[in-house]
């Protein structure tokens, strides 16, 4: 009923950037927290950056000062900037948003996209 739709990922020089966009559509009443989380190769995925309806943002301390995230609340979409991008940000990057359905439950769903793989080669 609600599909998380990534795009932006790629292939990189270290120091480049990329723009990840994930969108999101389907039964949507309103978006709380959304959050970029990314899966290096043979590592447990681990929080990126995430932002809320309000636009408070939390920012891991291994991106902070290259990565951005911000949103688009009237198109649901979450954006990540990459810059000054670091083979060790080599990864896949996971879209994660809760949403709340309707206005008559408070209930709260978790979804994921599919991730994008991001490689920024030395």
């Amino acid at each position: 009923q609600v599909q998380l739709v990534e795009s932006g990922g790629g292939l990189v020089q270290a120091g480049g950037s990329l723009r990840l966009s994930c969108a999101a559509s389907g039964r949507i009443f309103k978006i709380n927290t959304m959050a970029w989380y990314r899966q290096p190769p043979g590592k447990q995925r681990e929080l990126v950056a995430a932002i809320t309806s309000g636009d408070s943002t939390n920012t891991a301390d291994s991106v902070k000062g290259r990565f951005t995230i911000s949103r688009d609340n009237a198109n649901n979409t979450v954006y990540l900037q990459m810059n000054s991008l670091k083979p060790e940000d080599t990864a896949v990057y996971y879209c994660k948003a809760a949403i709340q359905r309707t206005g008559w439950s408070s209930i709260i769903y978790k979804y994921w996209g599919k991730g994008p793989q991001v490689t920024a080669s030395s």
